[in-house]
């Protein structure tokens, strides 16, 4: 691609944000393009328009789709057969559990998981996809070059490698409450269905299963206690007519034969993953049955308190240790 087509299709991208960015003359386009061109190189970013062949079809198919898309890593063909996982930032164990082995298990079978990199449920979709070797796809409500919520940093590289990182905002834009809402159509537009684990009555998750409904997708909903208020609106889904979801059977029962067809087995029979050895082990040693906070690990561990985090996400990965609300972290086993 020539320099000056690359130069005009960023100035598409700052043409479509003039009315929200204040650039009115065209030189003032020309050099945001150029800034926005750098930034994104920084990083590894690429830009996808919507006339773009790669633009992913799922979105392209609804009304409306984000004009351009900023996308570090990799978006395939394959991540059409994708499903969302979203849900509370103030999740329970019980809800961090259910949405990572639903993810897991989906991603086992071929499932892209597609959820919005926020604390809480979002975040234990994104590693229960990764944990089964899975592909995973994070919708920012910020700049792909932003990273929040900061204790993600982490999770960041792991994403990219088997998946990516995506955002219809420019590059350096902050993750403001006003992006959110936007950002969740997104989401229900990337997948074939919204699978809701833990809600509000009022929450981003019920917007993102409103979208999906509204644009002809599945909805789901993992139900939970009925003393739980992060389980009002995911009880609230069922009680007005989506799919109530105890496993990953109850998911792909509802997607077309088209879709099912699509699905692989799990790879079984694989040997298990070496006990870990090192700083691996003496940071597995500190996790117990019992939830334990990530400070009390390095304080105990005396390892660096960055190396601790790394060491904890490659134990994750590996299946040996879950990671519940509030950086506490559980034996995968308990």
């Amino acid at each position: 691609m020539s320099e000056d087509v690359e130069q005009t299709r960023w100035v598409t991208v700052m043409s479509a944000l003039a009315s929200t960015s204040g650039l009115s003359a065209r030189a003032g386009m020309k050099t945001a393009a150029l800034e926005q061109r750098e930034r994104a190189a920084r990083v590894g970013a690429r830009l996808l328009l919507l006339r773009d062949d790669d633009y992913p079809a799922q979105l392209r198919a609804v009304p409306s789709p984000p004009p351009f898309l900023l996308v570090r890593g990799e978006m395939r063909e394959e991540d059409a057969l994708a499903l969302a996982i979203v849900g509370s930032r103030h999740a329970t164990p019980y809800g961090v559990q259910a949405a990572e082995r639903l993810a897991s298990e989906l991603a086992a079978r071929g499932v892209t998981i597609v959820s919005g990199f926020a604390r809480g449920i979002d975040t234990a979709a994104h590693r229960g996809a990764l944990a089964a070797g899975g592909r995973t796809i994070a919708v920012l409500g910020s700049g792909v070059d932003i990273v929040y919520p900061p204790e993600n940093r982490k999770l960041v590289s792991c994403v990219i490698e088997r998946g990516a990182l995506v955002s219809q905002f420019p590059m350096g834009a902050a993750a403001l409450a006003g992006h959110f809402p936007v950002r969740n159509r997104t989401i229900a537009g990337l997948a074939l269905g919204t699978i809701v684990v833990e809600a509000a009555e009022r929450s981003g998750a019920l917007i993102t299963a409103g979208y999906a409904g509204e644009l002809g997708r599945e909805v789901f909903a993992v139900p939970g206690p009925i003393t739980s208020e992060t389980s009002r609106g995911t009880n609230g889904l069922i009680q007005d007519g989506a799919t109530l979801v105890q496993g990953w059977e109850d998911v792909v029962a509802e997607l077309s034969p088209v879709w099912r067809r699509c699905l692989k087995e799990p790879v079984t029979g694989e040997a298990p993953a070496p006990a870990p050895e090192g700083d691996e082990a003496r940071v597995l040693g500190l996790v117990g049955g019992q939830p334990v906070h990530i400070d009390r690990v390095i304080e105990l561990s005396g390892v660096a308190s960055g190396r601790v985090a790394a060491l904890l996400l490659t134990l994750e990965l590996k299946g040996w240790v879950r990671q519940l609300p509030g950086q506490r972290y559980a034996r995968r086993d308990s």
